[in-house]
């Protein structure tokens, strides 16, 4: 072998070893298979790891025997300790958490989260609140025997927190057939809800709008109390409310219906399914008076939400019902709004 081919051999095993050790954490599980890639996280009982060949591989924790890592980690145990360092395998096939300064030695079980040194502690990251903002448009139109023309816009800012959640929303809604109304409607809310325990809440939230078909000029419920999950997980949720309302209603001098001030109740059910991307969510709103059980309102609204794009593009195809047991003269009780809206999302929540 002539010594220009020997010294080209030894520059490719060098690049090799290179290549390698640039990607050498390593998982070995409890039964012996061995992932190679860039351990990314250990989190809730989960690890993932990076892989040039299969993209991201999520593990169970209980399933992996060791890893090792090629350069220092942040580490924190199940004793709440946080130690920085390279994490190999000790003779006792415990996990060895080598720093500059310090050495620790703890089992795999005991390892409760694992991520990029020099990064942001990812439990402080997930105290900190969110912000997500959500727009949505739909547009209609019908000519011929009928001529019908609408639009509807909505926004939705909500900043989520671990325990709590605040929402600004607004939404206007038109509809004209055969150069008739049948609906013009605007409103502004918040709606502010906090956990006080894992299933229990107390909320508070205002709407105000106004309503011309129903020749509302100026409305406002407030309303306050407690709500309760009865399923919360991260792809269900069922949550109920009840609490106090009052309802303030301003109507036009020439409908010949007197102003609405009444306290009364406030009873709310939502419920969402998420089916991967895609979301179902069903929301329905009683709001009784106490002085005359015969004046209420119900409002309900359902709608499937499917994914246009991997991130930000929506679909939401739903329905909108709003019952008024005592409407102005000449108006319907019931109003049926079914709809197929554009939605755009962004923010932290929806990354």
């Amino acid at each position: 072998m002539s010594k220009t081919k020997a010294l080209a051999r030894v520059a490719l095993i060098l690049v090799s070893f290179c290549a390698l050790r640039a990607a050498a954490d390593v998982i070995v599980t409890t039964n012996g298979s061995k992932i190679v890639g860039k351990i990314t996280s250990i989190s809730a009982g989960t690890v993932v790891i990076s892989t040039d060949y299969a993209g991201d591989i999520k593990v169970k924790q209980a399933l992996v025997a060791s890893i090792e890592t090629d350069r220092p980690v942040a580490v924190r145990l199940e004793n709440g300790n946080r130690v920085i360092g390279t994490v190999t395998t000790a003779e006792t096939g415990q996990m060895k958490i080598e720093g500059s300064n310090s050495q620790t030695v703890t089992p795999m079980k005991e390892i409760v989260e694992i991520w990029t040194a020099g990064e942001e502690d990812p439990q402080i990251v997930a105290l900190r609140r969110k912000w997500s903002f959500l727009a949505g448009v739909d547009v209609n139109g019908e000519s011929g025997t009928q001529h019908q023309m609408g639009t509807a816009f909505n926004f939705r800012a909500t900043l989520k927190g671990p325990v709590d959640d605040l929402q600004f929303y607004t939404a206007y809604n038109r509809q004209v057939s055969n150069d008739v109304k049948s609906a013009d409607q605007f409103k502004a809310g918040v709606d502010y809800a906090d956990n006080f325990s894992d299933a229990t809440s107390w909320y508070v939230r205002d709407e105000a709008g106004y309503d011309r078909v129903m020749q509302i000029t100026f409305d406002d419920v407030a309303a306050a109390g407690f709500g309760y999950d009865f399923i919360k997980t991260d792809s269900e949720t069922l949550t109920g409310r009840i609490g106090l309302s009052y309802r303030d209603y301003q109507y036009r001098p020439t409908s010949g219906t007197p102003a609405l001030n009444a306290i009364g109740g406030d009873l709310e059910v939502e419920y969402k399914k998420k089916f991967g991307k895609a979301e179902l969510s069903d929301h329905l709103t009683f709001l009784p008076d106490f002085q005359a059980s015969s004046n209420y309102i119900i409002t309900h609204d359902f709608h499937f939400t499917i994914p246009i794009t991997a991130s930000l593009w929506k679909l939401a195809i739903g329905v909108t019902n709003d019952y008024d047991s005592k409407p102005v003269s000449g108006v319907s009780k019931i109003e049926t709004l079914y709809y197929t809206r554009l939605e755009l999302a962004w923010g932290k929540a929806h990354d």
